[in-house]
């Protein structure tokens, strides 16, 4: 992402730009809008500062992996991102 995003999270918080859903399966088997599952996936693209007694472990330009259902959507300048805690972060890819 080449343009800094004007929105900065808070404390803990992180702002992730899921990747792309899956369009063909691994057998190329071509999957309808309807049966596609949410990205687990995403970069980070804004960080907040982290809390008082605990440093951020992510910072921006990392790929990395969430829960299903974790984060908040939000649409910032024309993106549709996801806002979360950094602990809905599963791992750094």
């Amino acid at each position: 992402m080449a343009k800094k995003l004007q929105v900065t999270p808070l404390h803990d918080r992180v702002i992730v730009k899921p990747a792309a859903a899956e369009e063909k399966t691994a057998g190329g088997i071509i999957i309808p809008d309807t049966a596609k599952e949410k990205p687990q996936r995403g970069i980070i693209v804004a960080a907040g500062t982290g809390k008082k007694d605990e440093p951020m472990t992510v910072k921006v330009g990392d790929n990395v992996l969430y829960g299903k259902y974790a984060g908040t959507e939000i649409t910032i300048e024309g993106q549709d991102l996801l806002i979360m805690r950094e602990s809905d972060i599963l791992a750094i890819v």
